[in-house]
């Protein structure tokens, strides 16, 4: 008998210092997560602080810390950027952040729309979409990877007081960064791409999809693109366009811009239903018909869909033997 009321005893005691134990664990862990919470939010406003000044204006409207107990992120009500003296702003509705807290280093994030965004040489553009997320794998000295995701996106010209139709829509968008040695790989992919036909020459174009898939050398060292194209060179592995019925055209190779924006690039060519893609060709730059009709002639008897050598210098491009023209400078 007694040695059975000991046993009681003896489990009683071992629940409760058990109890007693996950108790204090877990008060521990909220009193951490709080702790780490408060440190986030301090090195936000302390970053959106430093960039106030000298022409510049930034806010994190009523920033939060947010994702207890297995996640910690940063809530912010909005969020604006302005640069007065590079001609650069950007506002948008509330932003939101999370990393899971035995993986701090891969951060996610999704931003509100609409937004609106001004940059240097274009107008003012109102964006929105249905979705847009983000994430950045963390690691020294630069980011592993960082990713970009959107649904429904709609861009158009900001003019206030004015409905302007979109100057192009997009079903998805998608963008990766990632470093690689010194140089930086960039990849684009997007599917139904609807630009407004006052940007094609009131052409109506049906929905693109696309994949653009370069690398950049020495990218990584200079942190990537600057939005000057200048002085650059890099190998393109695969540059796709078609349509929903499959006429595209597919580009790869190396490509170089000069100081000049003058582009060089030996490139290999595949064309998929060029005489499809001559009639859009066609409509887009009536002006030049004949010569695209004659040239997709060319390529359908020489089975484009092999490959071609398309050979660029100095902004002089040609098709094997055929002339194509003048690429713009960059």
């Amino acid at each position: 008998m007694t040695s059975s009321s000991q046993s009681r005893t003896n489990y009683g005691r071992r629940f409760f210092w058990l109890a007693l134990a996950i108790v204090v664990a877990i008060g521990a862990y909220t009193a951490g997560w709080f702790y780490a919470a408060g440190v986030v939010v301090d090195e936000v406003k302390g970053a959106v602080a430093a960039l106030n000044g000298n022409g510049r204006r930034a806010s994190c409207e009523e920033p939060q810390a947010r994702g207890y107990p297995f996640r910690i992120g940063v809530f912010c009500r909005s969020v604006m950027f302005e640069d007065a003296r590079e001609g650069v702003g950007f506002q948008a509705r509330s932003f939101r952040s999370a990393a899971q807290v035995y993986q701090p280093w891969r951060i996610v994030g999704e931003l509100d729309g609409p937004a609106r965004l001004e940059a240097p040489g274009l107008s003012a553009l109102a964006l929105d979409w249905s979705a847009l997320r983000a994430s950045l794998r963390l690691a020294s000295p630069l980011p592993e990877r960082l990713s970009v995701e959107s649904r429904g996106l709609n861009v158009r010209l900001d003019e206030p007081g004015e409905a302007l139709p979109a100057l192009f829509q997009a079903d998805s968008l998608e963008a990766h960064l990632r470093p690689v040695g010194e140089d930086l790989d960039l990849a684009v992919r997007f599917s139904g791409l609807r630009p407004d036909a006052a940007l094609t020459e009131g052409v109506a174009l049906p929905p693109l999809a696309g994949l653009v898939d370069l690398s950049l050398a020495g990218g990584a060292l200079d942190g990537g693109l600057d939005g000057d194209l200048r002085g650059r060179s890099g190998t393109l592995r695969n540059l796709t366009v078609s349509t929903e019925s499959g006429a595209g055209v597919t580009l790869s190779g190396p490509v170089s811009v000069d100081e000049n924006g003058l582009i060089d690039a030996e490139l290999q060519i595949v064309v998929r239903e060029p005489l499809a893609l001559a009639k859009i060709l066609g409509d887009l730059a009536p002006h030049a018909r004949r010569e695209i009709e004659l040239s997709a002639a060319a390529i359908a008897a020489m089975d484009g869909n092999a490959g071609m050598p398309l050979r660029v210098v100095k902004g002089e491009a040609s098709l094997g033997f055929i002339p194509l023209g003048t690429v713009p400078p960059l």
